[in-house]
């Protein structure tokens, strides 16, 4: 910031240094536009995606940024990577690949939503060990939605015939006391127990208006009752918090640890003990009691978690449950045999997955060694676009027409996808959201923001380590809600190294846990491209998110620094002072 012009009582122009009071102004003007759009974030006031607009217009008005660098945030190389994804997902759903695979999965696991959800968090999971986040949350969603929408309108298809068979029967409550006993029976007779002094008809009515009026509260008749929302929304945050714990797995599983391993071998080029190997050693334990832990939590929060329910395994089937598996067996035999369409959206999707994780899996060297001359020129978003190309331009269907002679003749032919359907299917709102949090995390680095925050953590020296490691992973973990994943660890990295050093404790030791916790943004829709997915299917609320996220960011911060004092201590001999960190001295400081 240069000098301030001021008129003084001479009449003559005076300059004034305003350098460290105009940082000032700018890092409370920044603090002020966090406040905000946060508040507007999770109150709803105004859409998320014109929320996410905000950036461009305070940050210009605060001189924190110009408008022309603010607009070229809101397009990033994330971007590229879900149009090539939104390709994928628009073929799968449109020669319904994922329908056909959401009933094989619901016909293997069964339709009860807690093994069901197991499921989903572990093959997520699994996928976004090698795959982006992203691409893996956006990939599974159809086919999670489609095993919804499948397990309710069995329900549904089961209750109606229930219905049909009660009104048919003329002393309905009496052959029901005679015919059935146990729980089931009592299921039954809380649905159609008739009013005393009335028939079993007027019963029959009154039990249908319990379930419209149920229907009817729940998110403007979107579902039949409140337990069928509440499992949609179990499912949703399974995905979108799976597909994140199943990044801290590798290395190359998501960006903050990339960027970690980056600035690591930089700062230390000594240290040589960081590897795929041994991240994947440290690291898969956590994730796997992270996963199993907030499966547990995300039951509870929505559905309750029946043990006796669940692992009764010599306990047969109910009628209803034998008739929703009937149902699912019938509607996937619709589907006849697979056809040519999805077999080619199949073979696409195996492609993208195996050039993604042979990009540059760390182990050995991948297809990337090939164009050495540019080295991290090509990304997934490369890898995205060209599969995403193909879709438009591999034939799907010929079109033929007859000729005058009745000759029957191919004129052209139909791609397995347009640019209309793609148009209809890419979500131009959750860009626009994404890219709201990638000007936001521009703005707080250029305003000073992040810098004042970092300096705030000079005083941790005097703490213990454990105490040390418990604020700094609260801090990384607070502060990625609302910035991006990668902008918060290439912010704390550089100020958490020299404080590890200054301290003389083992970088490791501080760095390891940020770099963890730093994933873990599970509170907000904005807070990593995996939740705005999910959020834009509908079935959540901000609220949701905020209640559900805070009890999985608890058990993520716990494990870790469990972890951080058990297994992970002699894997890199934590408790000594390294000899490739920089030897102390007295001009070190944090």
């Amino acid at each position: 910031m240069g000098p301030e012009e001021t008129f003084g009582h001479d009449g003559y122009v005076h300059y004034l240094d305003c350098g460290d009071s105009c940082t000032s102004i700018h890092e409370a003007e920044c603090a002020y536009t966090l406040f905000v759009i946060a508040i507007f974030w999770l109150t709803e006031a105004l859409p998320l995606s014109i929320t996410a607009l905000l950036p461009g217009l305070m940050f210009p008005m605060f001189g924190i940024m110009t408008s022309k660098e603010v607009a070229s945030a809101y397009f990033k190389d994330f971007h590229l990577l879900l149009i090539g994804v939104i390709c994928l997902a628009t073929s799968i759903e449109k020669w319904n690949l994922h329908k056909r695979i959401a009933l094989r999965m619901v016909m293997m696991v069964g339709v009860n939503p807690a093994w069901l959800s197991l499921g989903f968090m572990s093959s997520t999971a699994f996928l976004s060990m090698w795959l982006s986040n992203t691409s893996t949350a956006a990939m599974v969603m159809p086919i999670v939605e489609a095993v919804a929408q499948q397990v309710i309108s069995a329900e549904a298809e089961v209750e109606a015939t229930q219905m049909t068979y009660f009104s048919g029967s003329t002393n309905q409550a009496l052959e029901i006391d005679e015919s059935i006993n146990g729980q089931e029976a009592n299921e039954r007779k809380e649905k159609t127990k008739p009013v005393p002094g009335y028939s079993n008809d007027a019963g029959k009515i009154s039990s249908k208006m319990e379930l419209e009026k149920n229907s009817g509260t729940n998110s403007g008749n979107k579902y039949r009752t409140k337990k069928d929302h509440m499992m949609c929304k179990l499912m949703c945050l399974c995905i979108a918090y799976s597909s994140t714990i199943g990044g801290l797995t590798t290395i190359t599983g998501t960006s903050t640890n990339l960027i970690f391993a980056e600035h690591f071998n930089m700062r230390y080029p000594d240290c040589q003990c960081i590897n795929f190997g041994s991240w994947f050693i440290m690291s898969f334990p956590a994730a796997i009691v992270i996963l199993l832990l907030s499966w547990i939590w995300l039951q509870w929060f929505f559905l309750g978690f029946n043990f006796k329910e669940m692992f009764q395994c010599g306990k047969p089937p109910t009628a209803k449950q034998k008739a929703c598996a009937a149902f699912i067996k019938q509607e996937y035999q619709k589907l006849g045999p697979i056809r040519y369409q999805e077999i080619v959206t199949l073979v696409l999707f195996i492609v993208m997955a195996l050039l993604w994780f042979s990009r540059d899996p760390g182990f050995v060297s991948g297809w990337s060694a090939l164009f050495s001359e540019y080295p991290g020129f090509a990304t997934d978003s490369t890898v995205a676009l060209l599969i995403g190309l193909l879709f438009f331009l591999i034939p799907a269907k010929r079109l033929t027409k007859t000729t005058p002679t009745g000759e029957t003749v191919a004129f052209d032919y139909s791609p397995l996808i347009t640019w209309k359907e793609f148009q209809s299917f890419m979500p131009w709102d959750i860009a626009i959201l994404v890219g709201g949090g990638f000007a936001l995390a521009d703005g707080c680095e250029e305003s000073g923001l992040s810098k004042w925050i970092g300096n705030k953590l000079s005083p941790l020296g005097s703490l213990p380590v454990w105490l040390i490691i418990l604020i700094s992973s609260l801090l990384v973990t607070s502060l990625t809600e609302v910035a991006s994943n990668p902008a918060t660890i290439t912010l704390l990295l550089p100020i958490l190294s020299p404080l590890a050093e200054a301290i003389h404790v083992n970088p490791l030791y501080i760095l390891l846990p940020s770099t963890l916790c730093t994933s873990f943004a599970f509170l907000l829709p904005v807070a990593n491209p995996p939740n705005a997915i999910v959020f834009s299917y509908g079935h959540l609320k901000v609220m949701d998110m905020v209640k559900a996220g805070l009890g999985v960011n608890i058990v993520g911060v716990a494990v870790v620094m469990l972890g951080m004092f058990t297994w992970i201590v002699p894997m890199f001999d934590l408790h000594t002072y390294p000899s490739w960190a920089p030897p102390i001295s007295n001009e070190t400081t944090p």
